[in-house]
Order: C-alpha cells, then structure tokens, then sequence
C-alpha cells in the first residue's frame, strides 16, 4: 500500500472534516457565486507521478477546478430542468459513498430492501398502483429505453417470438407513435435497434399546444390494419409543459393493441398537487413509465426511475445468466431489470429525503416552483422587449424577444401571440449568453411554434420570490442584446 494512501486512511476523520468545512462553505454560498462561468477552463495536466494525498488533492481541486464550476444547484439555474439538492439527500449521498453498496443484488445486505421501498414510496407518490414494479436508473433516458426495450419485448410477444433472443430484426418494421416527444426517445430507438425513423409524428391539438390529438392517434393506430404498435405519451413536455390525455389515450386500447410508455420525467410530480394532479390522471394505466428525480425530488445526479406492468418482460430482456449469479427469482435483484450489473445505492438519497420532508414537503416545494415561473411569465408579459409563447401550464416559462425590429418591438402581447415572428437565433442565443454572463441566471435556448426562444425552468427547492426578481431583472437588463 503507497505510504499517502495509509497515512490518509489513519487520518480519515480529519479528511472528512476538511471536505465537510469546503463543501458546507461552497453550499452555503450558492446563491450568492456566479450561476454559470463561461470563461476558460484550466489547461489540462500530466498524470502525477508521486501522489499528495487526499488533503493535497483538496487543495489543488479548490485551487484550480472549483473557481470554475456553475451555480446549477443554486436558485437561479434555470436552464434544462435541473433540480438542486435538498440538505436530506445530500445527506443520504454522502453516506451512499461512504457504504460503497452494490445495489444491484441483495443477498448480503438490507441495501436492496431499502431500495424496494423507496421504490414503494415513490410508487405512491405518482399515484401508480401495486400492479407497477420499479427500478432504479441514472435518468430519464435510460428509463426511457428500459420501458422501450420491455415495449420491444411485448411486441415479440405478440409475434410469438422473443426478441431478447433472437434479435430486433426477427420484428420487421415497428410503429411508435407520438405528439412531441422528447429527443431521448429518439436516441432510445436508436439504442434498441428499433431506428430513429420508425418514430412517427402525429398531429398535436390548435391552438397553441403541443398535447397529441387522440382524435388522430385513433386514427394513426386504425391505419396500422390490427398491428401493435408503441405509444409514447407525454406527461409534460420541455418546452411548455403540456400534458397529453392520459386517459382518453389508454381508453384506446378497448379498440387498439398498443404499448402505452408515458414520459413522466418532471411532469409527474403534478401528483404530489391538489391543484395538478388533473394533468396525470390516467399515468396508472401505463405500461411503462419514465419518471426522474434528480428533477423536481432534488436529489443529486444521478438518479431517475423506471416503471412497469411487465416485469416478467423485463427479466426476459435484462436478465443476467451466469453460474456465480444464479437465475432470478420471484423477487428478482436490480440487476435482473436494467442494463447494470453493478451500481451505487442510487435509491439511499431518495429515501433521506421523503424521510425528512414528506410528501407534503415535496407538494410544497412543486407549488412553489409554479407559483415563480407563473409570476415570472406575468412580469414577461408586461415587458415589451420581451414576448411569451405559451401560457404557463407548470413550471416553465417559455418565451422570447420582441422582433428584431424597432417597430415590432411590443407588438405582439399575450402568450402565444404571433407564433412564427420573433428574434433571429443569433440574437436569441447572444440574449442566453449575455444572461449567464451576467452570472445572474441561467436559461437555455430552444425552438417553438416556429420561434427561436429560451426557456426558464423552475425546480430547485431554493428558488424565491427574490431569487426570480433578479432573474427577470438580468432578462430586462439584457433584453436589448443585438439591437443596432
């Protein structure tokens, strides 16, 4: 054993004491540190020869790579949909280091049951019932194509083949259908040798929406002539958070032989209100389900989970066959039901934090963050640089600036109003570069009813009320970006 590895180990206590001083300092001032750094990152380095040990490797690290990481845990990141990390499941991933557990197979520890009823909670949580088992993953990409691949698998079933065995191209061509679905469906296609083009659009409803029309979905599926085909359905879309009918869509199935995979991944904390929870009812009749969580749960990255109906299918697809491991049982481990044979505790932060803040801590903090986008597009409205494209359905503000020229500048108010007319992309994306340069605020660019525009999305449990005045504030400020 190199000689600085024994003396760290002798001096653990005190280690961890360091790195607890600098992680609690760097925390404590995320609201107030620059939201994002653009600037040059630090030239790379050769591999060190002789170590400096844990404290000396703090030192370097806070020295050269900190200075220059983002504020994305802070309050006024509001680029993706990017969560922080409540002070509970900070807690729990600390310890999940500090136990170094291999979840993905229980038979030597309680860290597989401990997962199993995580997963229950987060079951109840989304309103899905006991027929839905789960699983953890890293994201919503990787939920997406776990719940895909059990969606291939189904369709072999109907063919009386098995895919898992024989391959996807014992399929022949597969029809997924759906409204605006989000890009890592696509990369999911691609992974599972389905194909990107197989991916076929169907129109969304007027007005202004992006949910998919179950009008022409029925009649999408009746072209398919009886055979089944894959629905995607989104419970929340990225640009303005629209909900397709989650139930007018699985009553289709009384008609149709179709796998039902619903896109969950932040809209499906609407559950957790009173006031939203209209916008999933139906999710319990999905087949398969994508939800993540180091989104709106605000626990750290990464985490994300899968649900189904079929996990015999599952453990078709995923199983893993070898004499050290064993065949799966009725209870089969984690590793029997995702791509990964190995993996961290993903579920021990998850658990800290429903432990610590319950659901009604968790409600709170989705209320909260609809209240915010909600004020902030209200404020965006009355800017006459600045214009709307949607109505703020939850928690993402989705708008632009006011035409490049002077005249058109204000013309166009309310959301939505003159989809098509807007700012250039170059002027656009210099607006989102001005507004991170600022260090004040973080919102990404995107594209939407034919307008290069940005998007603000709210899901840190940090964001206030002031924390969204200085972001419409940096908007305003900069709003002019590019004007001659």
């Amino acid at each position: 054993m190199h000689r600085t590895l024994a003396d760290d180990l002798d001096r653990l206590p005190e280690l961890l004491q360091s790195a607890r001083d600098f992680a609690a300092r760097e925390v404590s001032g995320l609201a107030d540190r620059p939201v994002a750094h653009l600037g040059k990152a630090p030239d790379r380095e050769p591999l060190p020869t002789v170590g400096t040990g844990a404290e000396g490797a703090l030192a370097r690290f806070a020295e050269r790579w900190a200075p220059g990481f983002s504020g994305s845990a802070g309050p006024r990141y509001l680029g993706f949909v990017t969560g922080g990390a409540t002070p509970a499941a900070l807690t729990g991933d600390w310890l999940t280091s500090a136990y170094d557990q291999n979840a993905s197979g229980g038979g030597d520890s309680s860290a597989s049951a401990l997962e199993r009823e995580t997963l229950g909670w987060l079951r109840e949580l989304f309103g899905l019932g006991e027929e839905h088992s789960g699983a953890f993953v890293t994201g919503a990409t990787v939920s997406s194509t776990v719940g895909l691949a059990i969606a291939r698998e189904w369709l072999g079933e109907r063919q009386g083949v098995s895919v898992s065995r024989e391959g996807v191209g014992a399929l022949g061509p597969i029809d997924v259908l759906s409204g605006t679905p989000h890009s890592s469906i696509t990369k999911a296609l691609s992974v599972l040798g389905i194909g990107r083009d197989r991916l076929r659009s169907v129109p969304v409803l007027s007005g202004n929406r992006e949910a998919i029309d179950v009008e022409q979905l029925a009649a999408a599926l009746d072209a398919l002539g009886g055979r089944p085909a894959i629905v995607v359905a989104n419970a929340g879309t990225v640009n303005t958070v629209d909900f397709d009918d989650l139930r007018a869509i699985a009553a289709l199935k009384e008609r149709y032989d179709f796998w039902l995979h619903v896109d969950a991944a932040f809209g499906g904390f609407a559950a957790l209100s009173p006031s939203y929870a209209h916008l999933v009812e139906g999710l319990d009749a999905a087949d398969s389900v994508c939800v993540d969580l180091h989104k709106w749960l605000n626990v750290p990255y990464d985490a994300a989970v899968q649900f189904t109906r079929r996990r015999d299918l599952q453990v078709r697809v995923f199983h893993n066959a070898s004499p050290y491991l064993g065949l799966p049982t009725g209870d089969p481990d984690f590793l029997h039901l995702t791509p990964e044979n190995s993996r961290r505790l993903r579920a021990l932060p998850s658990w800290f934090a429903l432990t610590a803040y319950g659901r009604e801590g968790h409600r709170e903090i989705v209320e909260r963050n609809v209240a915010l986008a909600r004020h902030l597009g209200e404020r965006i409205e009355q800017e006459p640089r600045l214009r709307l494209l949607a109505p703020v359905r939850l928690n993402v503000v989705c708008f632009t600036l006011a035409e490049d020229s002077d005249e058109g500048a204000g013309a166009c108010t309310g959301a939505g109003a003159g989809a098509g007319a807007g700012a250039s992309k170059e002027r656009v994306h210099e607006f989102a570069r001005a507004i991170a340069a600022s260090g004040e605020a973080v919102v990404t660019p995107t594209f939407y009813g034919g307008s290069h525009a940005l998007r603000a999305a709210f899901s840190n449990w940090r964001t206030s009320e002031a924390d969204t005045s200085r972001v419409f504030d940096a908007l305003k400020r900069h709003s002019g970006v590019g004007r001659s």
